[in-house]
């Protein structure tokens, strides 16, 4: 019997290995910030251990869903589970929540009269009540991880960019999540300091962290993301494989986007 050849019913990446269950289930969301609607009716599944990547022009509501995704804003309607449990459920608590879905922002947020341990930490001894030395073992893992324990006794500000990133990145994987948002994490930085923070989120891809990373990065969209999704007028306009989505986009928005991106030299 001929196998089904990519983009044919019954296709898969062969790399992918077995079906993964659904980690995060997005359900009909919809935010609104006054009369603009930011997401309307925006569905969308993140299978366990899969990067799904968001691309879509500025505005196109990806800073926002994952805001939404970290209950950092109140949806307006619809149901986001984690693991299959409603956390849109109101008597949900947040900081139950985000100890399970990091975030790491375009910008570090790093506190600047602390020094890099202490903001590692922070969540850990503060809001969670975990004594400073469990915290600190658990920060200096994690700094160990992303390649920073030699500097976890300096300040931000003498840190590069890219180090900076990599501590909020250790930062949220502090608590162990099992989900990674990504919002534009590499925006802020200079070209030269792209690659090593790019190269650590390939490296947790790799260990089977599940990953939702909204960027503009196309060449890591290709090489790493299991699933693109590209968002337009407040949903899922088009989703796919890189090599459909990026490549053979059907979505005349999907088109004109990558051909602005292609414009621009940046795919």
């Amino acid at each position: 019997m001929r196998k089904p050849v990519a983009g044919e019913p019954g296709w898969r990446r062969p790399d992918l290995g077995p079906p993964a269950t659904d980690l995060l289930e997005i359900e009909h969301l919809r935010k609104c910030y006054g009369e603009q609607v930011i997401l309307s009716d925006l569905s969308l599944t993140v299978p366990q251990h899969r990067c799904v990547v968001l691309i879509g022009a500025s505005g196109s509501g990806k800073s926002t869903l994952l805001r939404c995704l970290n209950l950092l804003e109140t949806v307006d309607d619809g149901v986001i589970r984690l693991d299959g449990v409603d956390i849109t459920d109101p008597r949900v608590r947040a900081d139950r929540i985000r100890t399970q879905v990091g975030i790491v922002f375009q910008s570090f947020n790093l506190f600047p009269h602390m020094n890099v341990l202490d903001n590692v930490t922070l969540a850990s001894r503060v809001v969670h009540q975990i004594p400073r030395p469990q915290a600190e073992a658990s920060a200096m893992e994690m700094l160990e991880r992303v390649g920073l324990a030699d500097k976890a006794r300096a300040r931000p500000d003498n840190l590069s960019g890219g180090q900076q990133q990599r501590a909020a990145i250790a930062r949220a994987l502090v608590n162990r999540p099992v989900l990674m948002l990504f919002d534009e994490v590499t925006s802020a930085l200079d070209p030269e300091l792209v690659g090593e923070v790019l190269g650590l989120l390939t490296e947790l891809k790799a260990e089977g962290m599940t990953m939702l990373v909204a960027t503009h990065e196309m060449g890591f969209a290709r090489q790493v993301a299991d699933q693109v999704v590209f968002l337009a007028d407040g949903g899922v306009a088009e989703a796919g494989p890189p090599e459909q989505v990026l490549a053979d986009p059907v979505d005349p928005r999907t088109q004109r986007f990558l051909r602005r991106i292609i414009d621009a030299g940046r795919l």
